[in-house]
């Protein structure tokens, strides 16, 4: 059961009971399925559309839904009504979510397609512009691995996400998935969205999200003929959510008999040609150096990396290379040549060559995930943003990372592997 995503995206319907099939007409098999989607009516989509529920501290949220009682923050982040950390666990939280939800539609702020559409998104600014699809994807695909990730899910969010998918019987957002450019899905997609969009909004952001609504029977069945011959598709962003997902279906299964087509076999989704997306750096923060100063802590660095003092914040171009910002000080570090695997891909992750050369060894942090001595800062926000909290003494040193390759990203899925947590940041979020 699926609801509105928190772009403006179409969703799937979530007032059915859940063994209702989607769509009897579409096979159970399917990888994508289209779906009667519940869209935002034209004239409110700007006062609905929301960032993703995880982008904003509880302090934002709050700000942003000031006096905004339309805002889909209060669904997807109905925490913010309550004495609660910025999570949206919580049984009150769950309870607000599902009230919201439920005023949302009431207030008929939503309308829902007629038969089961595909829907073609786009977020732009200015000249530069991403589409992809907006579609059900198969859980039974997630479980078989043709819908593949490549980190590792902590059970506490995933159960988080499940029981809000649960409360308000909707998914809050898309899983963002990617596949590798082909041919005949660019000219489809092309081709419907050519004509005016069905909802279009400009945001604060700087960017425009568009829709179109994908309802013509032939073209439908040529996007589905088209989705069916693609190999598999990676997780770019969700794999919490997709897990969730899948969680969900087997709980509802294992409860009771439920027709192959049922509307939880399948999650609301996202796709898009991965030469659309950008894969960006994410960042550490050190927040201690385990007792050592900062000269020690220079020498210790030293015996695993050869280092160059750098003007600037240094932009790393290869995986064994790192910025480092210390004690005032901008650093190039280049990991020894014999530290680098040259066969396994997971060796040469970046993060991973960071953490195993040298916050396990040199600071002795085993968990790569360790939020009390790492924090984790996405590039979009810049390598000034690091220098920042080092000089105002919220931290001890920052490092830069080179971006994560697309193609490592799928050799490491294929393989069957997992990253280090926060290895990737996806453009567009």
């Amino acid at each position: 059961m699926f609801a509105k995503p928190v772009v403006s995206r179409p969703a799937i319907d979530a007032s059915r009971t859940s063994h209702e099939p989607e769509s009897p007409q579409w096979p159970a098999e399917m990888l994508l399925k289209p779906f009667r989607g519940l869209c935002p009516l034209p004239n409110l989509a700007a006062d609905v559309i929301a960032p993703p529920f995880h982008a904003l501290s509880a302090s934002e949220v709050r700000q942003r839904v000031r006096d905004k009682a339309l805002s889909f923050l209060h669904v997807s982040r109905a925490d913010i009504g309550v004495a609660y950390d910025g999570s949206p666990a919580g049984s009150a939280a769950y309870a607000g979510a599902a009230a919201n939800f439920r005023r949302l539609r009431a207030q008929g702020v939503f309308r829902r397609d007629a038969q089961p559409c595909y829907y073609a998104y786009r977020i732009s600014r200015g000249s530069a512009a991403k589409t992809g699809i907006v579609a059900a994807a198969s859980v039974v695909a997630f479980a078989d691995g043709r819908i593949r990730g490549h980190e590792l899910t902590q059970p506490f969010k995933v159960d988080e996400r499940r029981r809000h998918i649960e409360a308000i019987g909707a998914e809050t957002e898309p899983v963002m998935l990617v596949y590798p450019k082909e041919s005949s899905l660019s000219a489809l997609i092309a081709a419907v969205t050519c004509g005016q969009p069905a909802l279009s909004v400009d945001t604060s952001d700087g960017n425009r999200h568009e829709v179109w609504v994908i309802d013509d029977t032939a073209t439908i069945k040529l996007f589905a003929l088209a989705f069916e011959s693609l190999p598999r598709l990676y997780i770019a962003d969700g794999h919490h959510r997709s897990a969730a997902a899948e969680r969900l279906a087997r709980s509802r299964d294992a409860a009771g008999t439920s027709p192959p087509n049922a509307a939880h076999h399948h999650f609301l989704a996202v796709v898009f040609p991965e030469d659309e997306v950008e894969i960006m750096d994410y960042n550490r923060l050190l927040r201690d150096l385990g007792g050592l100063d900062a000269s020690a802590f220079l020498d210790a660095v030293a015996e695993r990396f050869l280092i160059a003092p750098a003007k600037v914040a240094f932009r790393p171009s290869a995986p064994a290379e790192f910025g480092m910002f210390l004690a005032g000080q901008w650093y190039h570090l280049t990991l020894e040549a014999g530290l680098v695997s040259g066969t396994d891909v997971s060796g040469r992750i970046p993060a991973r060559l960071l953490h195993d050369q040298l916050f396990r060894p040199i600071l002795g942090i085993d968990d790569p995930g360790d939020g009390d001595r790492i924090e984790f800062v996405a590039g979009i926000h810049g390598f000034g943003a690091l220098e920042t909290r080092v000089r105002q003494g919220q931290c001890a040193a920052a490092f830069t990372l080179c971006p994560t390759s697309m193609a490592d990203l799928r050799s490491i899925a294929d393989a069957g592997l997992a990253m280090p947590p926060k290895s990737t940041w996806f453009e567009p979020k």
